[in-house]
């Protein structure tokens, strides 16, 4: 029988779990995470609190400013009056820095929160994939009343407003 190294099982095993989520996505009818983060302006927020009331978008992304990150926040941003009339609040997600959201949100100049996720608490708590690097997958949820009651584990850059808002009139 031939005999395997330590560093030969730690290396197949990090194989084996990079780009790997342990949880599943929330689904629908779950109850929206409690976790608390920081903005882009490095403000404490509370999720439990804020997805609460009202209903609210919680989209992820990999990284600020990069070119389909960009598209799918300039989508929010482009069609902001829309989701604001159909009493959507927003909240993009990934694992940047609250420094690295700043400079996305206003070179961009979005109207909407930015929350830093550099420990992944906020990708974990919703069960969003990410890869070794800590870039989550390309999810939206939206939440009503403490409530997921819309998923997208596919969001498309182009047309996140309109799916949200499409989904907000769906389930009111």
């Amino acid at each position: 029988m031939k005999k395997l190294s330590l560093s030969t099982i730690l290396l197949s095993a990090s194989f084996l779990t990079i780009g790997v989520c342990l949880a599943e996505p929330l689904e629908v009818g779950a109850d929206a995470p409690t976790v608390k983060t920081i903005d882009q302006k490095g403000n404490p927020v509370d999720l439990g609190k804020e997805l609460g009331e009202g209903i609210s978008l919680v989209y992820f992304y990999p990284k600020a400013d990069t070119p389909g990150c960009t598209k799918q926040a300039c989508n929010l941003r482009d069609a902001f009056e829309d989701v604001t009339k159909a009493g959507i609040k927003v909240f993009g997600v990934s694992a940047d820095t609250a420094e690295d959201q700043l400079a996305f949100a206003e070179k961009f100049e979005l109207p909407f929160t930015l929350l830093a996720d550099k420990k992944g608490e906020v990708i974990a708590a919703f069960g969003v994939p990410a890869n070794a690097k800590g870039f989550a997958s390309r999810q939206s949820f939206l939440i009503k009343g403490g409530k997921v009651i819309w998923r997208d584990l596919s969001a498309k850059p182009d047309t996140q407003a309109q799916d949200a808002i499409a989904a907000a009139k769906a389930n009111n």
